[in-house]
């Protein structure tokens, strides 16, 4: 069996060089690529030597269409703009990918599903299993509890992200409200501050907090009169996403188009 060859955009971040050292871990995959933004210091250095692997073969480059040749899938955690020009040049060269990227507005999440015409790609807000089991829970939830419970998301991450409520957050939000089939744009709010009055019942409350160096904690709440069930997750460290991503990279190298998510990787749409 051939391997996999992953190309890591923005490898000299946190999460870049976790998403190496999870390639580098996973048998039957390699790492082929690395990019960087053309100002970082890391250019022209093997992405081996700069996490501390040793050296792979893979100088960091500074754009993606400089190494298309050399990657079978691209992970992707970097920022919308980057992300949307990443996807225009795998589209182009038929090169599968996984994209972690939080915070694309609906035009930019349109552009990913016009490129599943052509490519395959894995698009998911949160790459940890443990995350997505939760989605799964939620809908359990939300079917037993959701008509009767006012229902809260809290979130926390470190103080450098940049986009709030978290795209896990809002996942969730979304699976509730369309297990219940409510329109999230319309029962969503976003903190409370002032005179408020009364909750509606209908609404999905979001609570955003940005501290020091969380690495993501996400906890929802049906509340019912005189009871609360409590559906939660904490990530204490990056490889346990990097490994999710991985693990989708594996998935959709067997795919040839076609936008797909973490719930089809795990296979929890037959649970």
């Amino acid at each position: 069996m051939e391997e996999i060859r992953v190309a890591v955009a923005g490898a000299g971040g946190r999460m870049g060089r976790a998403l190496i050292n999870a390639v580098h871990q996973t048998d039957g995959l390699v790492v082929g690529a690395a990019t960087e933004l053309a100002e970082s210091g890391l250019i022209g250095v093997d992405v081996g030597e700069v996490v501390g692997i040793g050296r792979v073969g893979a100088p960091i480059r500074p754009d993606l269409d400089e190494v298309l040749a050399d990657f079978d899938v691209l992970i992707d955690f970097t920022s919308p703009t980057a992300t949307m020009h990443h996807l225009e040049l795998c589209r182009d060269a038929g090169r599968r990918m996984v994209i972690g990227t939080t915070g694309l507005g609906p035009g930019q999440r349109e552009a990913v599903s016009e490129a599943a015409i052509d490519i395959a790609l894995v698009y998911a807000p949160n790459m940890s299993v443990g995350v997505n089991l939760c989605f799964k829970l939620l809908e359990t939830a939300a079917r037993v509890m959701g008509e009767d419970a006012d229902i809260e998301i809290v979130e926390a991450h470190h103080r450098h992200k940049v986009d709030a409520p978290s795209g896990t957050a809002l996942r969730m939000g979304e699976v509730i409200a369309e297990t219940l089939g409510r329109d999230l744009d319309q029962v969503a709010v976003y903190g409370r501050q002032g005179h408020t009055g009364p909750r509606e019942r209908a609404s999905i409350g979001f609570e955003t907090i940005r501290a020091g160096d969380t690495v993501g904690e996400h906890t929802v709440w049906f509340a019912a009169d005189g009871e609360r069930v409590e559906i939660a997750h904490k990530a204490t460290n990056r490889m346990t996403f990097a490994r999710g991503a991985v693990r989708a990279a594996r998935w959709i190298s067997d795919r040839e188009r076609g936008q797909f998510d973490m719930q089809d990787v795990l296979g929890l749409r037959e649970v």
